[in-house]
């Protein structure tokens, strides 16, 4: 898929926030894959973070699939962090060393050694980045260097769940919270065409627990900041921005695991329906 005077646009796919939702990506890719269509950057942010990974270092996507489904199981969430709740409610007491988290991360940790664990972005076939956010002073940070186990580690601290992940002298959180949809990292790299894949997160069913609290307040301003934000770059962006938006038939939430072909199947039609528009762009014959 050559342009015109045999220079090749640069295509970019970017994952945002969205948990078992951003598995739709894996349909993405397989349409890319099936058109032939190169990819010269991938961007994830939060649960994007983990697809945008396992593309870019080379999984093919049944490959991906089955390690995503193997991370995502409740598991992860079940062990509580008591020391770190105990140091924030009685810090005179247990002492608090600013970094809470109601969950403890070491199932977590264990769960992406497998597609992560040894790799660096350095061995990606893809370059990579990934997003996270400084606690310190709230400022979007791009991670493409070093572990990518420790990148996407970060990329996913939701608040109040995980503990932030410390990357050089740095203390990062979810993503989310600065971009739940990155599209100017994208841009910024030099990306003409730039696939974006937004989801608006779902919300609990009840909240019966303060880790459910946690993913409701989480939901709320990861939304409100996506519209935000996908709006402005809709309307000042420098490269071609081409939605891919999956429409699930109800809610997915954070361990649906089990609706994994159906979230897959519908990244592949959301794809799809974008494909003639983005055959043209490539070619140099979009409007």
């Amino acid at each position: 898929m050559n342009a015109a005077a045999g220079q090749r646009k640069r295509v970019a796919v970017v994952i945002g926030s969205g948990a078992v939702q951003c598995a739709a990506a894996l349909g993405l890719w397989k349409v890319l894959r099936r058109e032939n269509i190169d990819i010269d950057m991938v961007v994830g942010c939060s649960g994007g973070s983990i697809y945008a990974s396992v593309m870019a270092l080379g999984y093919d996507p049944e490959t991906c699939e089955r390690l995503t489904r193997e991370l995502w199981t409740p598991k992860v969430t079940l062990r509580r962090d008591w020391r770190s709740m105990l140091g924030a409610l009685m810090p005179g007491l247990f002492g608090f060393d600013g970094h809470l988290g109601m969950v403890h991360d070491g199932p977590l940790l264990e769960a992406l050694e497998p597609p992560f664990g040894g790799r660096t972005f350095e061995q990606a076939h893809i370059p990579l980045h990934i997003v996270a956010t400084d606690l310190a002073n709230g400022e979007k940070v791009v991670v493409n260097s070093g572990s990518v186990r420790d990148a996407v580690r970060a990329s996913i601290a939701i608040p109040y769940v995980w503990k932030p992940w410390k990357i050089g002298d740095r203390w990062l959180l979810d993503g989310c919270l600065s971009d739940p949809l990155p599209v100017d990292v994208a841009i910024r790299e030099g990306a003409d065409i730039i696939l974006a894949m937004g989801f608006e997160s779902a919300y609990p069913r009840r909240i019966r627990s303060a880790t459910r609290y946690a993913f409701q307040v989480n939901s709320i301003y990861t939304n409100n900041l996506l519209r935000a934000n996908y709006s402005f770059h809709n309307l000042a962006h420098h490269a071609e921005i081409i939605p891919v938006l999956p429409e699930f038939d109800g809610p997915i939430r954070l361990f649906d695991t089990d609706r994994f072909p159906h979230v897959i199947r519908q990244g592949e039609l959301a794809t799809e329906a974008q494909l003639d528009y983005l055959h043209r762009l490539l070619e140099g014959t979009g409007a």
